[in-house]
């Protein structure tokens, strides 16, 4: 079968063309979530993996057991976090990982936790199904599209989903999803809605703390301790913001590490890991600041860059090609010395209230 005729077969719905407004029920968005499959499908259900990617995939397909033929978990990313791996071995977490959606037999295509406009090579396929809590690209479009970007997690959408339908839940489904909201809400420290502390506390009920507290305890393995060895040396604070380049890096979830561990610094209400993996220059935003909004200051810094950048006033991420930007750096300090005239540039000052100590930059080979 052609890409076309692949195409043209999972189109059986017209397009929303907007996500649902706030003021549409839960009852409403169950039944045309019902609605947007059949029971000969063969739906594939795409995730960047991580704990609430994976939570909310494993509950939508709770959601169609034995509705539908078929339903398979498929990871776009590599997968080398300890804690995430400990997170599918304990659970038993069935997916596999893809490059491309070509050549597969699945006649549905639903995304979890994400767009496909984040990742370039299913930017331009029309999925059936997208349900998320990030803010809304302009791009984005389904058959059925459910977006809440004022949640903290979106598992707790799912969890919305699973009690309105009176699913019930396994322990395994519940520590899931207990622990995606306790991940991506960062223990209610990031932002988050009232709905996101009801699902949590309706899921403490279900789920094993025993497992929880055995995923939490095996964040790191040696090889992050290098990490950590060169994020330190190479740590800079200008007024109140860490920030380091990590150069080359084998996975991106290690700048995701670094840039919380920086956040747990008495002086830092800003933390920026910047970092290079698979052609492209990544940026981590984290921020405790009263004033500050990550997700913006994101898309001032960097989208001048090319690429993509956005996400929630206290986390966010920037990614963009190297390719976009090598015509103006020679080598890793011409790079630092752009980052860092970015950071100084923001005539607002979204990053600081007062230096923690001094003012400017300061290179710090101890913290």
């Amino acid at each position: 079968m052609t890409l076309k005729k692949e195409l043209e077969k999972t189109m059986t719905q017209p397009l929303m063309a907007h996500p649902f407004s706030k003021s549409t029920s839960q009852t409403e968005r169950c039944r045309k979530l019902l609605e947007t499959v059949s029971p000969e499908d063969r739906l594939g259900i795409v995730i960047n993996a991580d704990p609430d990617a994976m939570a909310s995939a494993l509950a939508l397909k709770r959601l169609f057991w034995r509705k539908l033929r078929k339903v398979e978990i498929l990871h776009v990313n590599a997968i080398d976090r300890p804690d995430n791996l400990a997170m599918i071995r304990l659970l038993n977490l069935k997916q596999r990982r893809i490059r491309s959606m070509r050549g597969r037999k699945l006649t549905k295509w639903a995304m979890v936790d994400s767009q496909p406009a984040h990742y370039p090579p299913f930017k331009n396929h029309p999925f059936d199904i997208i349900i998320d809590h990030h803010p809304i690209d302009p791009a984005s479009s389904a058959a059925f599209m459910d977006i809440r970007e004022d949640y903290g997690a979106n598992a707790t959408i799912m969890c919305e989903y699973l009690k309105s339908m009176k699913v019930a839940l396994s322990t395994r489904l519940a520590t899931a999803l207990f622990y995606g909201i306790k991940t991506d809400t960062d223990n209610f420290v990031r932002d988050s809605l009232s709905n996101d502390v009801n699902a949590f506390k309706y899921l403490y009920q279900f789920a094993n703390m025993n497992i929880i507290k055995k995923i939490e305890s095996s964040e790191l393995s040696r090889h992050e301790l290098d990490d950590f060895r060169a994020a330190i040396d190479g740590l800079v604070f200008i007024d109140n913001m860490a920030y380091v380049n990590m150069g080359a890096v084998d996975n991106p979830d290690t700048l995701v590490i670094i840039a919380d561990f920086f956040m747990k610094l008495t002086e830092t209400e800003w933390s920026i890991v910047a970092g290079v993996y698979e052609e492209k220059l990544i940026f981590i935003l984290r921020n405790a600041s009263f004033r500050g909004n990550a997700g913006k200051t994101a898309k001032k810094l960097f989208e001048p860059w090319g690429g993509s950048a956005g996400g929630h006033k206290s986390a966010a991420r920037a990614e963009i090609p190297i390719k976009d930007i090598t015509p103006q750096i020679d080598n890793r300090n011409n790079l630092d010395n752009m980052i860092l005239e970015k950071l100084k540039s923001l005539k607002h000052k979204p990053l600081s209230n007062k230096p923690p100590s001094g003012k400017g930059i300061s290179k710090r080979s101890k913290v």
